[in-house]
């Protein structure tokens, strides 16, 4: 599989400068090769999205949903083989992967579904004259997406921004490029040239001609604070809109009413370990009643000690390898640290294939305990199958805890009065709190999402992404006010 450059309907693909794509769980398994876009490829894609836009903005939003509802039945025909592909590309197990890639159908019709609202204009009319307020499309957008979970967020991003008739230029992650591009391609198909272009490449080359060219109105990203922090710089110049989903290190708080049984521990170790720590709201510390601490320390370790590490096509694997070297670097590092720091790291789970374990960036799950609050693992987003569990006695510190962070993307409340749950949660500061759920698909695409602090900008997910992807234009017609003013 070849992830070519796409730019107004025609893709480019320079064999002789290609990167290859290598499996995770097997590093010299070369899964396919990536295009190598370059500054001037970016600015060439944004040209072609200038010149589709007159004509895609000019339709109707229930014209633009009927190709999209068309592609989606068209990439989800092929999505059988896209998860097998993004299983080798990106390690996650072909359960994860299959809902990845099902994203992109899934999301295209969410939005598509909501064609009607955007075409229907808000109007208020009274003795002072009539107000309409209307969404107009905001033009070029630039979208850059992560590798953690390819398929699916580069869709929440992209599928707002066409339903709102934007033209879409985006930059498809280095590590994870395959499946997504693939989809894009088909995506490509159903719509007019130029809606849809794709340059992989850097992000100091690819990203940031795409941020900082006059022609981009809008910029979506998902991905780091850093980055994140690097593109609103880049786009300060020009006073571009931008929405920003970002870093999160995510709280769990289990109080003192939860019963602590197999479901809930079942909950936890798929809230930790799913994706093999690599996603932006996966429970990343767990704060505990000392009351039930030791109790589900044991039950969860007991439980975090059944995962099976290795392939991800393997049918009874249950968590895949870490994605790339410099993840896997970092997060056996911290885990080095925090040993050494003095703490208990209790390695758990079970190596598939111990012969083939060094042929990938396998990395078994742990549990940590004997931490403090200003611990770096407690302290950083480890993006990785390792979790501090800390105990507290009041819900006062429980809540201070949990809130003592500069992120503030996801946490959850945990206990059995659901009621009492959710005062808890009202004081967590947190774009999202989950109630006795944290994990893939809690956060359903309809459900607005977004983060709190340096979490983020804007939120996405249902109705409020389109809204984020427009411009809001009001028409005044006042004549009652003119002549109640005394102004004629």
């Amino acid at each position: 599989m070849d992830a070519p450059i796409l730019i107004d309907g025609q893709t480019h693909f320079d064999a002789d400068h290609a990167r290859v794509v290598t499996n995770p769980a097997h590093h010299k398994e070369v899964v396919g090769r990536r295009a190598v876009g370059t500054g001037g490829y970016a600015h060439a894609a944004v040209e072609a999205a200038t010149s589709a836009y007159e004509r895609w903005s000019a339709l109707s939003a229930a014209e633009r949903a009927q190709m999209m509802l068309a592609a989606a039945v068209a990439i989800e025909a092929g999505n059988g083989d896209r998860a097998r592909l993004l299983t080798r590309e990106h390690g996650k197990p072909l359960s994860e992967a299959a809902h990845d890639v099902g994203g992109a159908p899934k999301i295209l019709r969410y939005y598509a579904g909501l064609a009607d609202r955007f075409d229907t204009p808000d109007v208020t009319e009274d003795d002072l004259g009539r107000i309409v307020r209307l969404l107009r499309p905001m033009g070029p957008t630039a979208v850059i997406a992560p590798w953690n979970a390819p398929v699916y967020l580069s869709y929440l991003m992209i599928a707002p921004a066409l339903l709102a008739g934007n033209t879409v230029v985006i930059k498809p992650p280095s590590y994870t490029p395959l499946a997504v591009t693939d989809t894009l391609l088909e995506l490509d198909r159903h719509l007019p040239s130029g809606v849809i272009n794709v340059v992989p490449g850097s992000g100091p080359e690819v990203g940031a001609a795409l941020v900082r060219h006059p022609s981009v109105r809008n910029i979506r990203f998902t991905g780091s604070t850093e980055t994140g922090k690097q593109l609103m710089r880049d786009a300060a110049d020009s006073v571009k809109n931008i929405g920003l989903e970002l870093g999160g290190n995510d709280p769990a708080v289990i109080l003192e009413g939860s019963t602590i049984n197999d479901q809930l521990i079942s909950e936890f170790v798929r809230g930790v370990y799913a994706g093999t720590g690599q996603i932006c709201y996966n429970i990343k510390r767990i704060y505990v009643h000392r009351s039930m601490y030791e109790d589900f320390v044991d039950q969860f370790t007991e439980a975090v000690d059944q995962i099976v590490i290795g392939d991800g096509l393997s049918s009874d694997v249950t968590m895949g390898p870490l994605n790339n070297e410099a993840q896997f670097k970092f997060v056996d590092a911290l885990v080095d640290r925090t040993r050494s720091s003095g703490a208990t790291v209790a390695t758990l789970g079970r190596r598939h294939d111990p012969t083939t374990w060094d042929d990938g960036w396998f990395i078994q799950p742990s549990v940590v305990t004997g931490l403090a609050q200003g611990a770096e693992l407690v302290e950083c987003e480890q993006f990785g199958p390792v979790i501090p569990i800390i105990p507290f006695n009041e819900e006062s510190e429980a809540i201070a805890l949990a809130n003592q962070s500069e992120f503030g993307l996801a946490a959850s409340v945990w206990d059995d009065d659901v009621d009492h749950a959710f005062d808890i949660a009202r004081q967590i500061e947190a774009g999202t709190v989950f109630i006795n759920v944290h994990r893939v698909g809690a956060s359903d695409v309809s459900m607005e999402f977004g983060g709190f602090k340096q979490s983020g900008l804007g939120r996405g997910h249902g109705w409020v992404a389109v809204e984020e992807n427009s411009e809001l234009q009001v028409l005044a017609h006042r004549p009652g006010w003119v002549e109640a003013t005394g102004h004629h």
